[in-house]
């Protein structure tokens, strides 16, 4: 694997902003710590990448964006955040949707390398092993938006999944319900799945309650797999008085499922979602939901990236505050 400027900056003890600063020959570096990156770089053979180059010759002003499905209602907002600072700084923005399929990902890499753009910002609840390594090998910075990297390899944009689940939960709870059923993201996924999945196990197991495993139930966050997740609680002898879901999307297939077999929500189901999409908001009854910051996390994401580009330092990993929106879906258990 080629020497990475990561793998520089860690050499030599210092910052990514502090290598991409000694590139640039910035005066604002002693010599002490010049001597040691140029130290590091030497001892590495670090060919300078397209970070360097950039910053020695005019940027392209042009900003990759890639989304791994462009129907769906997570990341209008979160484009918006990143185009209103694009336009503030005159960068242009170059959006990809790669449709979760590996080969979109390679060519939209392929494409991004050929245009010379001078970064990535990568929105999705979920980033796999292949892509990471793909995204090592570009050699321009990577700001991750809505998930992260368990070895801080990336830069990241995201909220704290864990307690943002654990407080629906908790909502739940306090509406005296106690027997509560998940319909969870992919089961095998570390950023948005896992994290979720544990912040409702924690808020039961310290509410008391027991933990039903054969009620915690996995989706791709898509209407459709809340629909036929919903069919399968339908299905139980002893059923839930409430669902927590990973998703508004999922939480609405959940509830359509209830209504269109003869049930009402909230009065037979509480339901809560997660992300703050509009489709939740407009949906009959309203379903009560965790709201992600997708505005500001797209905007904070593009404001890192430039803030990288231009040799500052970053804090590597940003965690936003979410919010709980009361709405219609959820009730007091046994409240007429």
């Amino acid at each position: 694997m080629s020497v990475t400027i990561k793998d520089v900056a860690k050499k030599a003890g210092v910052g990514l902003g502090t290598v991409s600063r000694v590139l640039n020959n910035h005066p604002s570096v002693s010599e002490e710590t010049r001597k040691k990156v140029l130290d590091a770089i030497k001892e590495l053979d670090y060919n300078p990448n397209a970070i360097a180059r950039s910053l020695k010759v005019k940027s392209t002003k042009s900003i990759g964006v890639m989304i791994p499905d462009i129907s769906s209602a997570f990341y209008p907002d979160i484009v918006r955040g990143i185009e209103d600072i694009a336009n503030e700084y005159k960068y242009n923005i170059i959006l990809l949707n790669t449709d979760l399929k590996r080969e979109k990902e390679k060519e939209a890499l392929i494409m991004l390398k050929e245009k010379k753009a001078d970064g990535i910002l990568f929105i999705s609840n979920t980033i796999s092993e292949k892509l990471k390594r793909d995204f090592k090998k570009v050699n321009i910075p990577i700001v991750l938006i809505a998930t992260k990297d368990d070895e801080s390899e990336f830069y990241s944009v995201t909220i704290d999944n864990e307690r943002a689940a654990y407080e629906a939960t908790k909502y739940l709870i306090k509406l005296g319900h106690k027997r509560i059923a998940m319909i969870a993201g992919k089961k095998e996924d570390p950023n948005a799945g896992i994290p979720r999945i544990n912040g409702y196990k924690r808020a039961l197991e310290e509410s008391g309650l027991k933990l039903d495993e054969n009620i915690i139930f996995y989706g791709d966050y898509k209407f459709k797999s809340g629909y036929q997740n919903m069919l399968k609680v339908l299905k139980l002898k002893d059923k839930p008085t409430a669902i927590f879901s990973a998703s508004d999307t999922m939480a609405v297939g959940a509830a359509s499922c209830a209504m269109q077999h003869g049930f009402k929500v909230p009065d037979d189901f509480s339901i809560i979602g997660f992300d703050g999409v509009e489709l939740a908001e407009y949906f009959y009854p309203p379903i009560t939901t965790v709201k992600q910051p997708r505005y500001e996390m797209g905007a904070k994401g593009m404001e890192m990236l430039i803030k990288i580009l231009q040799g500052e330092d970053v804090e590597r990993e940003v965690q936003l505050d979410f919010e709980l929106i009361e709405r219609s879906s959820c009730k007091v258990k046994g409240e007429s």
